[in-house]
């Protein structure tokens, strides 16, 4: 799955298109290198965003498609 969708399928960011642009001004780093949108996302990436002065990082647990909203949290744990 592509990361940008990753991130709106857990639920770490609420739209596509603002994941992406996250992506291409380099905020999201995968296994501490800058990442592109279209990296394919798997079990055991470590992802960094940076959110204004807060980092959040998490790894990967699952890849699912479609997740439900109580859900979402179980595709990744924090680190």
């Amino acid at each position: 799955m592509r990361l940008d969708k990753y991130l709106k399928t857990a639920r770490l960011i609420k739209r596509r298109t603002v994941a992406n642009e996250a992506c291409d001004n380099g905020l999201v780093l995968v296994n501490d290198r800058p990442a592109r949108a279209s990296y394919e996302v798997k079990p055991g990436d470590v992802i960094a965003l940076r959110m204004g002065l807060r980092t959040l990082r998490v790894e990967v647990l699952d890849v699912q498609e479609n997740v439900r909203q109580a859900d979402a949290s179980a595709l990744y744990r924090q680190v």
